[in-house]
């Protein structure tokens, strides 16, 4: 019979302060958040400039949600057997952190690898392609090992009294990665570091995503100790095979408590209209800004990838300073799960509850809400994609919210043997959708723009698509509000639930 799970040592994090353990625990974050937004902003136009359509490039971001799939469950639960003396997550940390420095730097500079090898200038541009598609799908399978091990390390490491203010500190250290990630996009690095990294902004781009991924990821394993797992409690020679990890994985999936699976409900919805928002976004503001705003010479000066990259980085400055600001200031008014009558529930007040506390809203409230702005602010994305004014963005992302409604609800505590496995489960609810957000992405653009784009692509004119008519990537944004509309329907489903528990 199996016996319980055997460990060694006691899990800490260098520090002489509750903060800098904090930081230095979620440290990892920023740099996967930086390396996520150089992927995001830049790689749908520099697709496009190679002569993609983007009906084509809607089937190479299938990448992010067919990784997250396979990638995180796996690792989880592969990692919360692992016996390793370095512990169960930052070995794949590391190794994981090596791959995608090594795809990011051959993204960067696809044209001259494959130039190296093939002399053909049009075998070249077409093996140029696939090298690059190769490259992306190679960063989003080992990103996403690292990001399930370190989300996976944060739940590990801390114990259950302190697990809110863990996540309140993941939510934090993103938005630094998307502030500092937008903003090493919207300036032009070629000024600031010279020929050194490359001579494109791109290039630049995925050099300094390399660097900043191998340093954050280093300074959490280097402050984090973890526990050891000695025996898992398996029966003794049985060993962990991929029939028993999909196994496993299929079975908690299907056997989810209430609230967790309405939990899951609620982020399919919300991520079907994050998708378009989050691998668009960039290109429909430097799309604009190119078609209307831009003069001649910006246009015959070379690398449009760059630009486009810059400019739509600019535009979603915007939008991490806003997370950022709100994932500091909403622990302060969200009622806490303590505050809460329900312990981890997330419905009504506690009597007890007063001065100011009792006036705070709950989390659902304040989920219910930021999906309602989200989706009036991306549906008014596309009704300036027409004129020539710069389009204004603004957004509001609640993680703090919904990663506590995560951790309030998932039963899995302080260094849990199956806290991988559960992480594993919650990411299938955004990975999903995003294949969804990629069947709507499709037939959108194989229907209203099925050619290669007029702003970066050298192909002849006959190969463009029309300008005229509605924009495909505004339609897509309008079809993500819809779905935040339904999130909201789904996150009220929540509170029922909740109030029946």
């Amino acid at each position: 019979m199996p016996s319980a799970a055997q460990w060694q040592g006691t899990p800490s994090v260098k520090g002489s302060t509750e903060s800098m353990r904090m930081a230095l625990l979620t440290a990892s974050l920023i740099g996967l958040q930086f390396t996520w937004n150089v992927e995001m902003t830049y790689c749908t136009p520099y697709l496009l400039e190679l002569g993609l359509t983007k009906s084509k490039i809607s089937l190479v971001w299938v990448a992010g949600p067919l990784s997250g799939l396979i990638m995180q469950p796996i690792v989880g639960v592969v990692a919360d057997r692992s016996t390793s003396r370095w512990g169960r997550r930052r070995p794949f940390m590391f190794f994981g952190t090596i791959l995608v420095a090594m795809f990011l730097l051959l993204l960067g500079w696809t044209k001259e690898v494959v130039r190296y090898f093939i002399k053909d200038e049009a075998a070249a541009k077409s093996a140029t392609i696939y090298v690059a598609v190769f490259s992306i799908y190679g960063i989003d399978f080992a990103i996403n090992a690292v990001q399930g091990s370190c989300r996976g390390l944060v739940v590990d490491t801390l114990p259950i009294a302190k697990q809110q203010m863990g996540s309140s500190w993941a939510s934090r250290m993103v938005a630094v990665g998307s502030l500092i990630g937008y903003g090493a996009g919207a300036i032009d690095l070629k000024n600031v570091f010279g020929p050194m990294l490359g001579d494109t902004q791109f290039k630049q781009l995925t050099g300094v995503a390399a660097l900043t991924l191998c340093l954050a990821i280093g300074t959490t394993s280097w402050a984090v100790t973890e526990r050891v797992l000695i025996n898992d409690g398996a029966e003794e020679g049985k060993e962990l095979d991929l029939k028993q990890v999909l196994g496993t994985i299929v079975h908690t999936a299907l056997n989810l408590p209430r609230s967790i699976q309405a939990i899951c409900t609620v982020q399919f919805w919300a991520w079907i209209g994050w998708f378009p928002f989050l691998f668009y976004s960039t290109t429909w503001v430097g799309e604009v800004y190119l078609r209307y705003d831009a003069p001649a010479e910006v246009k015959a000066a070379g690398d449009l990838t760059g630009k486009v990259g810059r400019i739509g980085s600019m535009a979603l400055i915007a939008f991490s300073i806003i997370t950022f600001v709100m994932s500091v200031l909403l622990p302060f008014f969200v009622q806490s799960p303590e505050e809460d009558e329900k312990g981890p529930g997330f419905s009504r007040p506690s009597k007890q509850s007063t001065g100011l506390a009792k006036y705070k809203p709950s989390l659902l409230t304040a989920w219910t809400t930021a999906h309602c702005i989200f989706a009036g602010k991306i549906n008014r994305l596309n009704t300036s994609s027409s004129h020539s004014a710069h389009p204004k963005r603004t957004s509001i992302d609640l993680p703090e919210a919904q990663s506590n409604l995560e951790k309030g609800s998932a039963p899995s505590s302080s260094g849990g043997a199956s806290s991988g496995q559960y992480l594993g489960i919650m990411n299938l609810y955004t990975t999903l959708p995003q294949f969804m957000g990629t069947g709507i992405s499709w037939v959108v653009f194989s229907i209203l723009e099925p050619g290669k784009s007029p702003e970066l692509s050298e192909a002849p004119p006959e190969e463009h698509h029309k300008t005229d008519g509605p924009n495909a990537i505004a339609v897509c944004l309008f079809i993500g509000a819809c779905s935040a509309c339904m999130a909201v329907v789904a996150t009220r489903r929540l509170g029922r639930i909740q109030g029946r528990l």
